[in-house]
């Protein structure tokens, strides 16, 4: 097939009669010329854009220069042996352009649909609860997320329905939390929340972070007439207090202050808390066991139906 777009026409450019100006006649004829060579070897379409852009107008100038013949303007004949094999260009129509700026601002999308766009590619933060796992070593060694850290009285908590942290309130009593406070992942308990666990080291850790805790014991706790208990642990990377294994190795005192803490806190919000005697580390295991197979049962097998 020919190119439409360039066609070798190997004709010979009549001379004019008058060396000193192309006259219109003249002029015309190349046209003509031209246009029958081109009908012979282009298609239908082709010719109608090659007619399109041999017609006479104001730019009839420009298309004898493109031919390599002067202009009518200009004196002299064309030169000759050199255009015995003359191209002639058909150009493509021209191409509406628009202006970037414009465009890219007119289709932006919303920013509600950027926003869905990225939770669909999992490029947000993940949810704490659910996507952080519990670690290979439950029910002894286990990730947490910390909420609260230790010295606080402003009690923060998970967020459920976005997975942030936000500030639930500030304490009505004295007191602050005796040791980081928080929860462990991918667990669930009869209140609906993930199971609660207190995590005994020398730092306070800021509030979102998980740290991995190794549980010691467990500490049975009645909030407003509802279980509410808690896993005591120590965190499996410090270095001071990694080497416990069981609660009894606390120091009592230090079981004293966690005791008081949980039983005052709530007191000047006229709600009533009672905490039994502290568990060993095999109950605290048999808890993580429960709360680990409640939340496989209620929250996995709900997500596949």
């Amino acid at each position: 097939m020919v190119d439409a777009m360039t066609v070798a026409l190997h004709l010979q450019p009549p001379k004019p009669n008058n060396t000193s100006a192309v006259s219109s006649g003249w002029l015309n004829n190349l046209v003509s010329t031209r246009r029958a060579a081109a009908a012979a070897v282009l298609p239908p379409t082709d010719q109608e854009q090659l007619t399109a852009s041999l017609s006479l107008s104001d730019t009839s100038s420009s298309l004898l220069l493109l031919l390599g013949f002067p202009s009518p303007c200009s004196a002299g004949p064309p030169s000759s042996p050199r255009f015995r094999s003359t191209k002639v260009v058909v150009m493509a129509p021209a191409v509406e352009t628009v202006d970037k700026k414009t465009s890219s601002a007119a289709k932006a999308p919303a920013l509600n649909e950027r926003i869905l766009s990225s939770i669909s590619r999992r490029s947000v933060a993940a949810h704490p609860w659910h996507d952080l796992e519990i670690g290979p070593g439950a029910p002894t060694i286990f990730n947490c997320v910390i909420e609260i850290p230790r010295g606080s009285k402003v009690k923060y908590e998970l967020d459920k329905k976005t997975g942030l942290i936000k500030v639930d309130r500030v304490l009505y009593s004295s007191v602050v939390y005796p040791h980081n406070y928080g929860f462990i992942p991918r667990t669930l308990c009869e209140d609906s929340d993930p199971l609660d666990v207190l995590v005994i080291m020398q730092e306070p850790v800021i509030p979102g972070c998980f740290l991995r805790a190794k549980a010691i014991g467990l500490m049975p706790m009645i909030d407003q007439g509802e279980a509410d208990d808690k896993i005591i642990a120590v965190c499996a990377d410090d270095p001071e207090y990694r080497h416990y294994n069981d609660i009894k190795e606390l120091p009592p005192h230090r079981l004293a202050e966690i005791r008081r803490f949980f039983e005052d806190y709530k007191k000047n919000e006229n709600k009533e808390v009672a905490v039994n005697d502290f568990l060993p580390a095999s109950a605290a295991y048999e808890a993580i066991k429960h709360s680990m197979d409640l939340y496989a049962t209620y929250i996995v097998e709900g997500l596949r139906r």
